[in-house]
């Protein structure tokens, strides 16, 4: 029985058209229409790209349904425990960059620093909890970054759209989010804190563990990662 190899591929932004790109440098084509989620490898037999979220990409290396995939380094780590054990990270790749940032309102003139956020982190309070709020899609990250800086006063606000405007419709103080050229913050009128870098990310190749478990398929794997080392 012929062993099919399943690959993730972001389905859309410049994760998607980077990812594409690397692969027709290296000779490996796609065959899918526009509307079709999932394509085939047509000089690679018994392939099969799937194009899902790069979030999905994630959850679905780590259950096993994906052998190999393109997401982002800041995805994997704001992942549980639970997942990331289940995934391999073979290697960042050179695009795809950008950073997890805490970003404040322009106005607030006297934050400049995670020291400076702490020390008037009491002021201003959300009335239910008595702590400033932090609108983000990255709770795990975040969490993990605040804590490091004896950040305790605050309380996460889960982002279900655009991060930015969330404390200009009095739903957070400030926020964090990902960012490559800092532009979109700067339009919104935020700012990044000067030493506010949560994460530096990258695209990245990641492997699901399960699937290396697998003596057929981790061959398989192996043959194909070999295909686009030049990534």
């Amino acid at each position: 029985m012929s062993i099919l190899l399943k690959i993730g591929i972001p389905s859309k932004g410049r994760l998607k058209d980077k990812s594409l790109h690397i692969f027709r440098k290296n000779k490996i084509f796609i065959k899918n229409s526009k509307r079709n989620y999932i394509g085939k490898v047509s000089n690679f037999k018994n392939s099969e790209v799937i194009f899902s979220h790069a979030r999905e990409i994630i959850e679905r290396l780590a259950e096993g349904s994906l052998d190999l995939g393109i997401s982002g380094f800041d995805l994997l780590n704001e992942s549980l425990p639970g997942v990331k054990k289940n995934i391999q990270l073979y290697s960042r790749l050179n695009y795809g960059f950008a950073n997890l940032v805490v970003a404040v309102p322009n106005d607030w003139i006297d934050v400049q620093t995670i020291a400076d956020l702490e020390e008037i982190s009491f002021n201003f309070k959300d009335k239910q909890t008595g702590k400033i709020r932090i609108a983000t899609k990255y709770p795990n990250l975040t969490n993990e970054f605040l804590s490091s800086k004896g950040i305790i006063q605050y309380k996460i606000v889960n982002s279900l759209g655009a991060t930015e405007i969330y404390p200009f419709t009095n739903q957070s103080e400030i926020i964090t989010d990902i960012t490559s050229t800092g532009a979109t913050l700067k339009a919104n009128k935020l700012r990044i804190l000067k030493d506010g870098v949560i994460l530096r990310s990258s695209a990245c190749l990641l492997i699901s563990k399960k699937s290396l478990k697998d003596r057929k398929k981790k061959k398989k794997l192996k043959l194909f990662i070999n295909k686009i080392k030049k990534i």
